[in-house]
């Protein structure tokens, strides 16, 4: 299985569900073309729903990379929301969690930006 995509809007933050596999192939692909479709449209601030992320791998933290890093030199910000437990564990070996900002509650996550 690849990695589904659900986008909604609060307010001014897009928030993205991602569902699915981040790993070299279609899902890191998937997402690393939203993200960069979103942020040319002016879609700055970005929130990831991970619950139902089962696979993370070097080319979907790629991805995760590109999104923060475009959306900082437009102003904006790409933060996570509610990671799975594979997501955590992957950020935290490779200390990316000291660079993206990650929430458990939604209304926190959203009041953040």
């Amino acid at each position: 299985m690849s990695v589904e995509l659900a986008e909604r809007q609060e307010g001014l933050v897009t928030v993205v569900t991602l569902k699915g596999r981040l790993a070299l192939g279609e899902g890191s692909n998937a997402l690393n073309e939203r993200l960069q479709s979103l942020i040319a449209n002016g879609q700055v601030k970005l929130l990831l729903e991970c619950s139902q992320v089962s696979v993370l791998d070097s080319q979907g933290i790629s991805a995760l990379v590109r999104g923060i890093v475009s959306a900082g030199k437009r102003g904006g910000k790409l933060k996570l929301l509610n990671m799975s437990p594979r997501v955590r564990q992957v950020l935290e070996v490779t200390r990316l969690l000291t660079l993206i900002e990650s929430f458990d509650d939604e209304a926190k996550a959203l009041a953040s930006f």
